[in-house]
């Protein structure tokens, strides 16, 4: 295969496509999360994530958990939560069993914040996915993520 093949071109153009429709829709979220909330996207990311944490066994995740579900550095990640937590809406905490490790939760001010700012998302994407299907390059792709059924 050479860098002209066209099945390697089509593929590049492909992940083009997906990366913008990834832009489009975080760039459009972001304004109404930041507008509506004073949330970047990321924050908001982090913050749902959290709260989905649970008392049970394996319910708390250790950083490096929370930055691979935020897609985020460790180093960015513990950035980003200590901005959160400065603004009260997480706490940090020693692990019970791992005096290494540290959890983070999501405090009552963060919940009902991420409770405000859920409507907002949602019609934030819903939005973007809607503008973005009336792109003939982006149309397959929305259809793709719409009719996605990722495991919970």
């Amino acid at each position: 295969m050479t860098a002209t093949d066209p099945a390697l071109t089509a593929l590049a153009s492909s992940w083009s496509a997906l990366s913008v429709l990834h832009g489009r829709i975080e760039a459009h979220i972001e304004r109404a999360l930041q507008a509506g909330h004073d949330l970047s996207v990321r924050e908001y990311s982090l913050l749902d994530v959290l709260s989905r944490q649970h008392d049970g066994e394996g319910g708390h995740l250790q950083m490096k958990q929370v930055a691979d579900a935020v897609v985020l550095s460790q180093s960015a990640t513990t950035r980003l939560v200590t901005r959160l937590e400065d603004r009260g809406l997480l706490t940090r905490y020693l692990c019970p069993t791992d005096r290494r490790g540290i959890y983070t939760n999501v405090t009552e001010a963060g919940l009902g914040l991420l409770e405000q700012a859920r409507p907002t998302n949602e019609a934030a994407l819903r939005e973007a996915l809607d503008e973005a299907a009336q792109n003939s390059e982006l149309a397959p792709l929305v259809e793709a993520v719409e009719t996605l059924r990722v495991p919970a």
